[in-house]
């Protein structure tokens, strides 16, 4: 799939289907691009159009085979291999394409250029392998031509990878005519001691063992060829520079130069490089390129215009550090004259005798005074850095490209960023500097590669990006087009632009027409156009204007004059104004437009102006033109000619007729009253004006007064009455304008009104009615209870009430309302009192407010005088809790307040609070979680804060009974931190905890794609998600954000549904798309905002196409309905997802069963008939494709059958008895396609279906899992027990156990013979003597060396310093016989080996119980409860969930969980207990699982068993059935017998069993001698000897067939090998292997039980518990015997210790946890753990696992583990070698303790007879070693 992207000129080609983007090639002739690719090499058009690819791989291969396995084979295992374009060059003399890969260790293909064909491919010598280097960037090439004569050479430069042996890391060879000549590629010059190649010596890795040379550039200019490249610093001695020596690594930059026509390569020369800015050294190079230096950088270099110069790329100092994010990096320029005369000063001083080579790496020593000679032609090195010119310097944007070329005298420079970025520079050299004149965006994302390349008209340039997906884009080289003017064209910077005056464009000058003439292109900003208008503004009435332009070229054709769209007209005069729309004044464009060209060239603003627009004096006057008003017209002009009289001009504010500012003008309603004003130069009316008039405009009414001028300064509204309507406003201000002659307004500046109002409206109160404005003169009429006007009230004066007479002071005072009800006790609250007659001034309540008999102090910034008290409560005593409100107004108290001047609230206020609960108790240290405290009164109060410690909770709102607050982000990081709630100053209390725990992360997505619109499944995993309330998925896309739900299903997993990408329609049909962000919003969790790591990608929504182009779509029944259209299935492989969009189709409001492909639905539609509407969902997508009308089949009608009859009854006969047979064939025929259509899909159902499962049983069972195994008691086995088990497996009582009983004369033999074995020679020799003998089986060896150790039990010092003799004797005999020292301690094959396991047995018994026991017995709890999940066959030990490949179930078995309630066999009153079975348990299984759940915590050998017990189902009315594996109803079906499950009862769900002693049945009895003695005590045996190992090695019954009956038993499996088996036996017709999903299900649900137990193993800090000390002591043993022999490999240390513990201790007991605990272990649990054990065994290996597609399952199921396992092995065995050495002293002291507790455990006089009966055994062997001799 290629994906070209045009945006702003910018072409983008990419792959998403294909891997990266190495190399690029633009062939000079035709501009053909040729691209260098992983696994591919394409030619395309110069608009990046593919023409033609060529496959280069992938191929099996291994960067190990030299040969490569092309040529011959290879031991190496091998895997499929990308190949990596490394080089890529264009032979334009045989026009050819040389493209060298990292396949097969470097070798190149030469392809015709036209068509790619393949030419020729060189593989056979060694001298076609350039490198084995896989990085892209690491082979440099350069072809140097000789002419027609002789064949061209190619020089190539390449790093070596550690393989100087290999590979010459620098070299010339030959580029025959012929590409399949057989001396391509040879070297130029070959022969025994010189040769046209360096190599590096291998002394330089000794010095530094990564030293290699990295090759960044390559050209040829002149005689010469040169290289730029990247080096490690030797220094003067191997301790600089040395990685061994701990210090960081220098490089250097330096150039090589060599002849063309050197073929010895003695004219090799290196140079430093380096360039300096502002005191920083720019030290190691990115990037380079060779270009000319043009006119201007060339005199700023003192060098020609034609002179090479080389751009490079400098990254800040001489350190690389790939992991910091140091962006600093800086362009600098180099002359390459300059870089010659260096080196030829080098080779004068050389040649003078001074100095040495400086060519450290090659290990040449200081030259003498004779070594120049006349040959001065050798190796050299320049010791002095070469520094370039600074240009640039980037310290945000990492530079990592460049490339240059020539434009106009001026060199540009053309540099790619780490951010996708362009940056164009005009370097006009260091007197100048360099301007970057442009930044372009060229890729999406990611750094932009070395390789750029110019188009060959350089018109366009070329990069690619280096991202997941590449992209090759096309950049325009000039981008003069976005400039507008000629001021930014020309103040740009861009060379390339100029401005074309008559197009009015910014372009290159050969895109301008006749640009040669004068001051028609402009390159210079002071030839742009300058246009000036005299007047610089004027009146619309006005009519001409002056326009001056300078630069303008020849106008013969004419110009045209505009303004905006307003007016166009010739200039053969002064440009005339336009007409304006109405308005003060209009700035419009003045254009001047070529009538040659028809565009405008010049424009310039202009200002036009309209004086009458203005209708008042003062505006007119002040406007910014000459506008003048004319009083007696009331107009405003530009010509105050036209006012009829002199004195009626104005033009100063001061002299306009206007209202003076009064003070409030009060009237109130319905009296009548003048209104008199103040004004200034008010007009005298001429003869035949009006005079003057007030205009009030009442609620939209205008009321017109006549009025008085009294002079030019007084006018009076005379007298009248005034009203509003309504009683809602007690004062209306209303609008005052004085007119005259009709409609002439007077200005009113100040805005004077005139305030209306009334004294009883919204004054229904004493309080508020003295309240009133003072100059209202309003009263309170008593008698009345009103508010009215003084003059109003008709009662005498005693009667009124006014604020400031005598008598002000209103009675009866009333509380309407107080908030809140209730508060704390201790006092804080503001209590607010609404009411009425609430005093009139602050000192009248203040100290007389009581609120339940506490005093409350008023607030003055609350008081609103008689309407509203706001007072802070005092703290009550314990005693006070409810009480009135009492209010008195006056300062007399309340308590001796009278009557009449007192309130009390009828209700109670209230003392209460308390805390109860809090929910959510947890969430994110980030904060953001809203938290709701609940308890009682919470609403009490007046202000509330809650604190989570020391930090705040912000407040959102409350209730009675709940408070919510959001959380911060927690200061003290996690734990746990006290709730407390303050309400005013009562601080409450309760023991409420919030414990911030660690922020969510977010680990997976999948899938990681959606469509546009959405709304696909996203299953997300991370950590602690269930602290989150409301979590949300996000996408940002152009700074548009949109969002979605999800659901938690536990702490790691959550569904979340994808959000749509706000992208907008016309480009929903283009291509995929990546958010700019993608993450979550978790409450305040910022780290997971956006995501950084996923690579979330959004398809194109599907699209559908209408059914029918009518939008009927007739059909018949049954005929399948196929929705047409395209991106059905998104590409989803393309990023390693899978998955498939859900689609649901309805037919009406019937769904149907749909296949969906790429671009069909394929829909069985319902059985239906008539018309209906077809309606598609997917996503957030729903989309009607049309309607589908259904019709019958109709047999003929008789009326038709009678005519076809009368027509010819015969015929029609027998035509109709065809067509009948005809429909009927054809419809069994569409019957059995649709049959077998629906069995692939029916079996695709049951595929999916299976996968489905797996996955959610993945999700479901590890927690389940790790909630069922809490609380299991760990049933450890005493020491003894322990021991004997692993020393003596398989015996249950050995006689070392036990008391000898002998005769005391033996007994008196045995203690000498004691005395012998300790020994330390006897014993050594007695040893050694017992293993020279040939009839000293392995077993013997084991069982002596266990009673061995059994007998010094109670010396464990004597018995250590024994087994590190026998060691050491063990080392020194591996070495001396040639074995490899890796294959020590691997097999037991000793006495010393199997005493080493006995000695790690006694010593780390109690590191099993306090630390390696729990893991363990948790990893066996968990195999056994997930195998006892599912099915599991009780004959051949297979089961569904499986970690053993050979020990899964491979077909489908339906089953379901049963609960059965079972009485306790020791006590049938106790609860019956509940135990969860499976209907498909065998009734064996069944009474196993009953006993595991009754004797939960019991130990295995303190049970019951079952074999003892019958399984007894009690029904309904005493009814009791014996349930047992075979009865007289077990199923007998073709000689196969299937054992009794519960299904074969019906037993129901909640069934109550009983478990009895074993009865003799009926059938027992009866057939005891017949077919059930053999069936049944072979199936007996059968459950008793399951964990036998030996069953993992075949999938074959336990069981054979009944030797005298012939019938075969079986459970939910039958036999697969025996030979009458049908093929349909083992269930569907599936393939098999499907079902191996299941072993990984069943792998993630046990793998935090298996990770637990390695990181105990392999971890020196257990829970607290330091290392054991046996462990440390015998690494450090191994570590003295390495170095003794001198080994110092370590992969043999390593080997050697996991030998010695992971493998001959711990291996043993993973593999049987029986050793360890009291359980019973079954076949399947021993499958399951033989799996761990090898992949525990894996883990501590040093090889390296090559796995593939035919590796067995165990391997590949631990495959991406075992990388990070051994990694916790390495960092054990670092960490055990980094703890301080144990001294003799120490050790002995612990080995003697560890004696003391243990010192009774064994008899040590039998373990010394047992010892001794091999001295009996082997004593004729042994006649020639005199036993005594050894004391």
């Amino acid at each position: 799939m290629e994906i070209i992207f045009v945006d702003a000129g910018i072409l983008s080609f990419c792959r998403p289907d294909h891997g990266l983007f190495n190399h690029v090639a633009v062939d000079e002739r035709n501009g053909n691009v040729y691209l260098g690719a992983v696994n591919r090499i394409y030619k395309l058009s110069p608009d990046l159009n593919v023409q033609v690819y060529h496959e280069t791989g992938p191929d099996e291969d291994n960067r190990k085979c030299y040969p490569p396995r092309i040529v011959q084979p290879c031991s190496e295992p091998l895997s499929l291999t990308n190949n990596v374009n490394k080089m890529l060059l264009m032979d334009y003399r045989e026009n050819r394409l040389l493209a060298c890969g990292s396949l097969y260790q470097g070798i190149c293909k030469l392809l015709r250029l036209d068509d790619l064909f393949k030419l020729g491919e060189p593989f056979h010598k060694k001298e076609h392998y350039l490198s084995g280097v896989n990085e892209s960037g690491s082979v440099f090439g350069v072809i140097v031509s000789y002419g027609d004569s002789s064949p061209d050479k190619l020089f190539v430069a390449t790093a070596v990878d550690g393989k100087p042996e290999y590979f010459p890391t620098i070299s010339s060879r030959k580029l025959e005519r012929n590409s399949e000549e057989d001396g391509m590629f040879a070297y130029v010059f070959h022969d025994e001691f010189v040769a046209s190649m360096i190599k590096i010596p291998s002394d330089t890795f000794t010095i530094v063992p990564d030293f290699d040379i990295y090759y960044v550039y390559g050209f040829g200019s002149g005689n010469f060829v040169y290289f730029l490249t990247l080096q490690p610093e030797m220094g003067n001695g191997p301790a600089t520079g040395s990685s061994s020596a701990g210090r960081e690594q220098v490089y250097t930059s330096k150039i090589v130069r060599l002849c063309k026509d050197d073929t010895a390569f003695n004219s090799y020369v290196e140079v430093p490089l380096g360039c300096v800015k502002g005191g920083v050294e720019y030290r190691l190079l990115q990037a380079a390129y060779l270009s000319k230096a043009g006119a201007i950088l060339g005199r700023s270099l003192g060098v020609g215009p034609d002179d090479d110069v080389l751009f490079t790329i400098f990254s800040k100092g001489q350190k690389r550090r790939p992991r910091e994010a140091s962006q600093e990096s800086a362009l600098c320029v180099f002359a390459l004259r300059e870089i010659n005369e260096r080196i030829k000063e080098r080779l004068q001083s050389c040649y003078k005798g001074e100095g040495t080579l400086d060519l450290a790496w090659l290990k040449l020593l200081t030259i003498d005074d004779n070594f120049c000679g006349l040959d001065m032609n050798a190796p050299l090195g320049v010791s002095e850095m070469v520094q370039g010119i600074p240009l640039f310097s980037d310290s945000t944007d990492k530079m990592t490209s460049v490339i240059a070329y020539v434009y106009k005298n001026h060199s540009l420079a053309f540099v790619g960023t780490k951010s996708g970025r362009v940056k164009k520079i005009r370097v006009d050299g260091p007197s100048h500097g360099a301007l970057q004149y442009e930044v372009i965006q060229a890729v999406e994302r990611g750094p932009i590669q070395r390789d750029m390349a110019f188009s060959p008209d350089h018109h366009f340039l070329y990069a690619m990006s280096e991202t997941q997906v590449s992209h090759m884009t096309r950049v325009p080289v000039e981008a003069c087009g976005q400039y507008s003017t000629c001021s930014e064209c020309l103040g740009s910077g861009d060379p390339h632009c100029g401005w074309c005056v008559l197009h009015n464009m910014c372009t290159r000058k050969e895109k301008c027409e006749r640009s040669a003439e004068p001051r028609r292109f402009a390159w210079d900003i002071k030839q742009c156009v300058r246009l000036s208008v005299h007047p610089s503004n004027i009146s619309v009435s006005q009519f001409s204007l002056i326009l001056e332009a300078h630069n303008v070229p020849e106008l013969s054709a004419g110009v045209n004059c505009t303004f905006e769209d307003l007016a166009e007209m010739d200039v053969v005069q002064p440009c005339p104004t336009p007409s304006l729309p109405p308005g003060d004044h209009q700035i419009v464009q003045l254009y001047l437009k070529s009538k040659e060209t028809g565009l405008v060239f010049a424009n310039t603003s202009f200002v036009f102006y309209n004086c009458s627009v203005h209708k008042s004096c003062l505006s007119c006057v002040r406007s910014p033109y000459q506008c003048h008003w004319c009083k007696y017209r009331h107009d405003c002009t530009h010509d105050p000619r036209t006012c009829s009289f002199q004195e009626g001009r104005v033009k100063r504010p001061e002299e306009c007729p206007q209202l003076l500012p009064t003070e409030r003008i009060l009237v109130p309603v319905n009296v009548v009253k003048p209104i008199t004003l103040r004004a200034k130069n008010l007009p005298q009316p001429q003869s035949g004006q009006r005079g003057y008039e007030c205009l009030l405009t009442i609620q939209g009414v205008e009321q017109r007064v006549p009025a008085l001028r009294f002079n030019s300064s007084c006018v009076q509204c005379q007298n009248t009455s005034y009203s509003y309507d309504g009683m809602e406003m007690s004062s209306l201000p209303v609008d005052l304008t004085v007119i005259w002659n009709g409609d002439f307004s007077i200005d009113n500046p100040a805005d004077n009104k005139v305030h209306l109002y009334k004294c009883d409206a919204q004054r229904g109160s004493c309080g508020l009615c003295l309240k009133a404005d003072p100059l209202f003169g309003c009263v309170w009429c008593k008698g009345e209870n009103r508010c009215t006007l003084k003059q109003h009230c008709p009662h005498p004066e005693s009667q009124w009430l006014e604020r400031n007479g005598l008598n002000s002071k209103c009675t009866h005072p009333r509380i309407t309302q107080i908030t809140p009800l209730r508060g704390p006790r201790e006092g804080g609250t503001l209590v607010t009192i609404r009411g009425e007659n609430l005093g009139l001034d602050f000192s009248e309540i203040q100290g007389n407010v009581r609120v339940a008999e506490v005093d409350c102090t008023p607030v003055r910034e609350g008081y609103i005088p008689a309407e509203q008290i706001v007072c802070e409560m005092a703290v009550a005593t314990p005693s006070q809790f409810a009480n009135y409100v009492e209010v008195c107004v006056g300062g007399v108290g309340v308590r001796e307040c009278p009557k009449e001047f007192r309130a009390v609230y009828s209700k109670y206020y209230y003392f209460v609070t308390r805390l109860i609960s809090l929910k959510p108790s947890r969430g994110p240290v980030s904060g953001g979680t809203i938290v709701n405290i609940t308890g009682s009164n919470l609403d009490a109060g007046s202000n509330v804060s809650i604190m989570f410690k020391d930090q705040k909770c912000t407040y959102h709102r409350r209730g009675g009974q709940w408070i919510t607050c959001r959380s911060h982000a927690s200061l003290q990081g996690y734990g746990n931190v006290s709730v407390s709630v303050t309400v005013d100053k009562a601080r409450i209390q309760k023991d409420l905890k919030f414990e911030y725990v660690e922020d969510p992360t977010i680990i997976k997505l999948e899938p990681e794609w959606s469509i546009f619109s959405g709304h696909t499944p996203v299953t997300v995993t991370g950590t602690n998600l269930d602290i989150i309330q409301s979590p949300l998925i996000r996408a940002k896309y152009n700074g548009r954000e949109t969002v979605n739900i999800c659901q938690v299903f536990s702490p790691t997993s959550m569904l979340c549904q994808a959000p749509e990408l706000p992208i907008s329609l016309s480009r929903q049909r283009e291509v995929p798309a990546r958010p700019d962000e993608f993450g979550f919003i978790l409450d305040d969790v910022q780290a997971v905002l956006a995501l950084n790591n996923t690579p979330f990608i959004y398809y194109p929504n599907p699209e559908f196409e209408p059914l029918h182009v009518s939008g009927v779509l007739e059909l018949k029944p049954g005929s399948p309905i196929i929705l047409k259209g395209r991106n059905f299935l998104p590409p989803t492989n393309t990023n390693g997802n899978n998955g498939k969009l859900n689609y649901t189709v309805l037919i009406g409001d019937k769904p149907c069963l749909l296949t969906v492909s790429d671009n069909q639905l394929l829909c069985e539609s319902p059985n239906l008939t008539g018309r209906h509407k077809v309606l598609a969902r997917v996503g957030g997508i729903e989309f009607s494709p049309g309607v589908v009308h259904i019709t019958s089949d109709s047999p003929l009608s008789s009326t038709a059958i009678i005519s076809i009859a009368g027509a010819g009854a015969l015929l029609i006969l027998f035509i109709v008895i065809v067509l009948i047979a005809y429909k009927r064939k054809s419809r069994e025929s569409d019957l059995t396609l649709k049959r077998l259509q629906m069995q692939m899909d029916n079996l695709e159902s049951r595929v999916a279906l299976e996968c489905k499962e797996a996955f959610a049983e993945l999700q479901t069972d590890i927690h389940e899992l790790t909630s069922d195994l809490d609380g299991v008691g760990i049933p450890f086995l005493d020491y003894r027990a322990y021991t004997m088990r692993v020393l003596f497996p398989g015996i249950e009582e050995h006689p070392v156990l036990r008391d000898l009983e002998v005769r005391a004369q033996v007994e008196k033999g045995l203690k000498l013979f004691g005395q012998l074995i300790n020994n330390k020679v006897f014993l050594l020799s007695f040893i050694r003597t017992l293993e020279s003998q040939r009839g000293f089986s392995m077993r013997d060896r084991g069982n002596v060396a266990s009673l061995i150790m059994t007998m010094l039990q109670s010396k464990l010092e004597y018995a250590t310093d024994v087994l590190k003799h026998l060691l050491s004797d063990l080392i020194d005999r591996n070495l001396e016989s040639k074995n490899h020292p890796k294959l020590l301690l691997r097999r037991t094959e000793s006495v010393a080996e199997k005493m080493l396991t006995n000695w790690f047995t006694f010593l780390l018994y109690k590191f099993l119980k306090e630390c390696a026991g729990e893991p363990l017995f948790s990893l066996f709890c968990a195999i056994k409860q997930q195998m006892e999940k599912g099915p599991i066959d009780s004959i051949t030990g297979e089961a569904r969930y499986s970690l053993s490949e050979d020990k899964l179930i491979r077909q489908q078995i339906d089953y379901k969980m049963l609960v059965v309630n079972c009485i306790h066999p020791d006590n049938e009153k106790s609860p019956e207990i509940q135990v969860k079975v499976l209907n498909c348990d065998s009734i064996s299984q069944v009474k196993e699982k009953i006993l595991d759940a009754i004797y939960k915590n019991v130990p295995h050998s303190h049970r019951q068993k079952a074999s003892d017990m019958d399984l007894e189902w009690r029904q309904g009315r005493g009814q009791r059935t014996i349930l047992m594996d075979e009865d007289l109803s077990t199923k007998i079906e073709s000689d196969w017998k299937r054992l009794n499950m519960l299904a074969h009862y019906q037993v129901p769900d909640n069934s109550v069993m009983a478990l009895v002693p074993k009865q003799v049945t009926a059938y027992n009895s009866v057939n005891n001698s017949t077919v059930s003695r053999t069936s049944a005590s072979k199936y007996e045996n059968m459950i008793k000897y399951t964990g036998s190992p030996d069953s993992l090695r075949s999938r074959t019954p336990m069981i054979t067939p009944d030797l005298e009956s012939g019938v075969k038993v079986w459970h939910l499996v039958k036999n697969h090998e025996h030979g009458d088996q049908k093929e349909g036996d083992r269930g569907s017709k599936m393939v098999s292997e499907i079902y191996l999903t299941r072993l990984l299900a069943t792998k993630g649900t046990l793998q935090k039980f298996v990770d637990d137990l390695f990181e105990t193993i392999f971890s020196t800090a257990h829970r607290g518990s330091a290392l054991p000390l046996a462990i440390k002591y015998m690494f450090d043993f191994l570590d003295e015997q390495a170095d003794k022999h001198s080994i110092h490999d370590p992969h043999v240390r390593h080997t050697w210790k996991s030998n010695c513990l992971p493998l001959r201790f711990w291996v043993n007991v993973i593999k049987n946890p029986q050793f360890v605990f009291d359980i019973h272990k079954s076949s399947i649990t021993d499958a399951c753990l033989s799996v761990v054990a090898q992949t525990f065994m894996d883990s501590c290996s040093t090889s390296e696992h090559r796995l593939g597609k035919d590796s067995p399952s165990n391997k590949l199921l631990y495959a991406k583990d075992i990388p990070s396992y051994k990694s916790w092995v390495e960092r054990y065995y670092s960490d055990i070698s980094k703890m301080p050495a144990i001294s003799d002293q120490d050790m002995n002291a612990y080995l003697a303790e560890q004696s003391r507790m243990h010192i009774n455990e064994f008899n040590s006089m039998s373990s010394l007879s047992e010892i001794y009966s091999y001295v009996g055994k082997y004593t004729e062997e042994a006649d020639s070693y005199t036993w005594s001799g050894c004391v």
